[in-house]
């Protein structure tokens, strides 16, 4: 084998499909061929990807082949302090995703890896006149006291130091070691440690701290069964919760801003009713929207008379007829996938940032909560990390990602804070739903759903009424008794047993929609295990009997009571002024305000309408549930290469492949990224190249060229057997071929 492409084209089906679901950006579009998977892999941006996805044992045995290439095992080994077999585990891995390859001496990294790697673990260069082996050893045993100071001061990297100017003992100390190879000279001020002498010092090592295995993390061991009852009873918060918002909009949806997303007083309004914090409500609505469970009603037809409102959707309905397991599994994989960073909602720096606006998006904040989540996974069951240690681990798996992403501290505590409220966690430890969550395709959904069911407390299917005009629910209601009390009673406090309230608000809301008295209080008796108290009962009888005496119609609208002392009443409240009452007879009074309006604020004083319909008879109305049909958004979605995918775009490579040896394709490598990275091996190689090249006229000219360089979109070469070198512009380029 002679370069990457050979090591590719060497391995078997089963292993450029897992290459391919390794690092997936390869398979997009699929390449033709293995020599442009090779090209395709050896990318700046496509290995710095990859490089994003390895811990700092993979990362450093990276660093351990590119110092040590050809890189044996042991080689390796001893550079970073480890056994071989943990040295071949690590290096396998690194050839499994094409950063290496094996040659018949050694694993040698690819070419541009080493020019993304940098200064391998601060090293040097290496230096052509430093001394070596035994002459090394003795060259650094007869170093002075300034001397071996100067040298260990570069040790540990960076490699290059500064020398002040002027003739000053450390100066001379640097002269002399320049003079022995110690030191290599970079300009007048500048002195570099070769790579043969810092390797030395390090006894052999390239890190003062070897990692190799993943740090120990301080935590705290808790039964998995107490973490699964936690997480269950945190999933059955967020099902009330959710079903509460459904319910609420559905009635009175809140309006769209013209910018997009909730207004401030909306989501205060929201968080006052449910009892949460501004934050929670924030991250609650974020999560239905990413489920499919609110959107955007704009009217549809209505456009230019309806107002935009955040409503749930008809997929709403369905999903509350699932059972616990299902419902919850929706919400916590949308959480778990959303692209929306619901802790940016608020004022920060840039301004004020509004819950459900394209402002919440932020693909770093979906990577932190994987990332987290899957450092989670990787501790026993029942494990409770503290952020410290989890910290640390996160920054171990993902370094060069974490040191991009910012504090982790504070990443951090957001996701463990959504992650109990989404019930994939219980206190602190990841629970056995969450960790099939985090499974892979709908499978891993299906069991989330299963493990979580049995987790969930029970809703219960009865209610204590009590003497104060209260009502206790022992738990979650669900089903008619659910739409009972929300119907006729308002929640007063929320938690394990939640508190409803009666009132002459919420027993009107039951009138209004046809309800009688005595249906009210059968319906209470038959939810209730206490039976209907006394004051309870005089609460519902006395509103019914007062309720219904005032009717509305229209003249714009018009209203009709039989006792003349409470019309007379009405017609002079001072808070009806803005209704321009006219008494047209004893018992009928006119506006000009039209009736739904008169209703609404009738309603407000208490005084009980009700609407008559053109017939004199009473008009009941059915409760208004808002709905908007699902439509496909538009949020960043990231998909990766199944086994399926992969195998297919396997085929369509050995396709060409075979072709390419069959002598078919005579056009050779015409892919920009294949024709880059050809040029740049055979500049690094010295080899020869056949070049279509396009000129002024448009047309195509073919030249033998001996690649130098390649930077900036050119590439300096020297044309057939001269010496002259020319300048081509690489997207000039059209094909490249070998030169036999």
């Amino acid at each position: 084998m002679r370069s990457l492409a050979d090591d590719l084209r060497g391995r078997s089906d089963d292993e450029l499909a897992a290459l391919l679901r390794a690092r997936p950006d390869l398979a997009r579009p699929a390449p033709t061929d293995v020599t442009a998977l090779a090209a395709r892999a050896t990318t700046r941006t496509s290995i710095q990807r990859a490089l994003d996805g390895l811990d700092v044992a993979h990362l450093h045995a990276l660093e351990a082949v590119v110092v040590a290439a050809p890189a044996q095992p042991a080689d390796v080994a001893g550079l970073l302090g480890t056994d071989e077999d943990r040295a071949t585990v690590l290096t396998s891995r690194l050839r499994e995703l094409a950063l290496c390859w094996q040659a018949p001496e050694g694993m040698r990294p690819a070419r541009p890896v080493v020019d993304v790697v940098g200064e391998p673990a601060g090293l040097g260069p290496p230096g052509e006149e430093t001394p070596q082996g035994a002459a090394l050893t003795a060259a650094l045993a007869a170093l002075d006291e300034r001397q071996r100071s100067l040298v260990e001061a570069l040790t540990w990297g960076p490699a290059v130091g500064a020398l002040s100017a002027g003739s000053s003992p450390m100066a001379a100390a640097a002269e002399a070691l320049v003079g022995t190879g110690l030191l290599l000279r970079v300009d007048d001020g500048h002195v570099l440690l070769p790579r043969q002498v810092a390797l030395a010092l390090r006894d052999g090592r390239l890190h003062r701290h070897p990692a190799t295995e993943p740090p120990e993390v301080e935590r705290t061991l808790l039964d998995p069964d107490v973490v699964d009852l936690a997480s269950g009873g945190r999933a059955a918060d967020l099902l009330v919760l959710a079903t509460e918002v459904v319910d609420s909009w559905g009635a009175r949806p809140p309006r769209q801003l013209r910018g997009g997303g909730l207004a401030v007083r909306d989501l205060a309004r929201l968080a006052g009713h449910l009892e949460i914090a501004d934050d929670e409500a924030a991250w609650l609505v974020e999560t239905l929207h990413a489920a499919g469970l609110v959107a955007v009603d704009d009217g549809g037809r209505l456009r230019e008379t309806a107002e935009p409102a955040w409503v749930p959707t008809t997929a709403a309905d369905d999903w509350l007829e699932e059972d616990t397991g299902r419902r919850w599994a929706r919400l916590a994989r949308a959480w778990w996938s959303m692209s929306a960073a619901p802790s940016l909602v608020g004022s920060g720096e840039t301004g004020r940032v509004n819950a459900l606006s394209t402002h919440t998006s932020y693909p770093w904040g979906r990577q932190r909560r994987q990332d987290t989540l899957a450092a989670l996974d990787t501790l026993a069951p029942g494990t409770a990390p503290t952020e410290e240690g989890l910290a640390a681990l996160l920054r171990w798996r993902h370094p060069l990602r974490t040191a991009r992403s910012g504090d982790v501290g504070v990443a951090l505590q957001v996701v463990l804070r959504e992650a109990e409220w989404a019930g994939v966690t219980g206190r602190g430890a990841l629970s056995g739903p969450g960790r099939a969550l985090l499974r892979e395709g709908p499978g891993g959904v299906e069991a989330a759903a299963s493990l979580m069911t049995p987790l969930v407390p029970p809703p219960v299917d009865h209610v204590l009424l009590q003497a104060d005009l209260t009502a206790i629910a022992p738990g979650r209601l669900d089903g008619p008794v659910r739409t009972l009390m929300r119907l006729v009673s308002d929640v007063e406090s929320r938690g394990g047993a939640t508190v409803h309230r009666f009132s002459e608000t919420s027993v009107r809301r039951a009138l209004d929609l046809g309800w009688s008295a005595d249906r009210v209080l059968v319906e209470l008796a038959e939810a209730s295990r206490t039976g209907v108290p006394q004051p309870l009962d005089y609460l519902v009888r006395d509103v019914a009997r007062r309720h219904g005496q005032v009717r509305v119609g229209a003249t714009a609208s018009y209203l009709r009571c039989d006792d003349p002392a409470l019309l007379d009443r009405i017609e002079h409240d001072r808070a009806l002024g803005m209704m321009q009452w006219r008494r047209i007879a004893p018992t009928v009074l006119v506006s000009a305000v039209p009736a739904p309006t008169v209703l609404d604020v009738l309603r407000e004083e208490q005084y009980g309408p009700v609407v008559e319909g053109g017939d004199g008879g009473v008009q009941v109305g059915a409760p208004q549930w808002r709905r908007t049909t699902l439509r496909p958004a538009s949020p960043v979605v990231v998909t990766g290469v199944d086994a399926a995918v992969a195998r297919q775009v396997v085929a369509l490579m050995r396709r060409g492949e075979g072709a390419r040896s069959a002598g078919l394709d005579e056009t050779s490598s015409t892919d920009p990224i294949v024709i880059t990275a050809a040029l740049r091996e055979a500049a690094a190689a010295g080899e020869a190249l056949w070049i279509g090249y396009a000129d002024d006229s448009g047309g195509v000219a073919t030249h033998l060229v001996r690649p130098l360089r390649v930077e900036g979109g050119r590439v300096r070469a020297v044309v057939g057997d001269g010496d002259a070198a020319r300048t081509f512009l690489v997207h000039r380029v059209t094909r490249v071929r070998a030169a036999e």
